[in-house]
């Protein structure tokens, strides 16, 4: 069987050898999510970046522009960062720039890898069939909230790691607990992860709809995947 490991925060993933990998990046509240929403509804390519400058600078290039830090969307940007903003298929056929506060970040910490993709709930069983077909380690990326460990993140990746667990064995202490955990509150996400603390910082921010989104299971069939510095819709 192939390995299957998660890093827990990108302050650790120094830690992980990527190369030969597939690494799956997770920002579930709510960057991965709102790619995932963007590419099944229409959006043709996404080009993510860790600098607000360097996103902005897109906008010249034909490109929307998605700008979130600290939950909220950046002024001056196009969007900022809720899924629900693409449901519609009002940017179908348009291409789009984005940065946010951690998941653009893993995603430009993860550049070492054999493949990236993004994993998200209303992705995952694609996601899941795409790696069990793929004979390759897998490296779960927690974004995380600033550098810390999250619990939305994490349990996806306990998630994730269940859906593959014919294909792929984990033996690090990190899969091992979020495996556990995610057996133990899996049934039940929204009302574990409504004690998350980035659920709440959203909720403060009146964004429930984006939350009841980035916690349902299967909304689309597609899997996220960097090809050439942008993320396209795969299969």
């Amino acid at each position: 069987m192939k390995n299957l490991e998660i890093c827990l925060s990108p302050e650790l993933i120094h830690l992980h050898n990527l190369e030969g990998k597939i690494v799956v990046v997770v920002d579930i509240f709510r960057a991965t999510s709102t790619m995932v929403a963007a590419l099944g509804n229409g959006v043709s390519e996404i080009k993510t970046f860790a600098s607000l400058d360097e996103c902005r600078a897109m906008k010249s290039k034909g490109y929307l522009i998605a700008g979130e830090r600290n939950g909220q969307k950046v002024e001056g940007f196009d969007l900022g960062n809720s899924p629900i903003a693409y449901l519609d298929g009002k940017y179908s056929g348009q291409k789009l720039a984005m940065t946010t506060t951690n998941g653009t970040l893993a995603l430009s910490k993860s550049k070492d890898a054999e493949e990236i993709l993004i994993g998200a709930f209303p992705n995952i069983s694609a996601t899941v069939k795409y790696l069990q077909s793929k004979d390759r380690d897998i490296l779960i990326f927690c974004a995380g909230w600033k550098g810390k460990f999250n619990l939305e993140d994490s349990l996806y990746g306990g998630a994730l790691a269940k859906g593959l667990e014919e294909t792929h064995s984990s033996e690090d202490d990190a899969s091992l607990a979020m495996t556990s955990l995610f057996e133990k509150e899996g049934n039940d996400l929204k009302g574990f992860l409504s004690q998350a603390s980035h659920a709440k910082r959203l909720q403060n921010h009146n964004i429930e709809a984006d939350i009841d989104f980035c916690l349902t299971n299967d909304s689309f069939d597609l899997v996220g995947k960097v090809v050439e510095s942008k993320l396209i819709r795969w299969a």
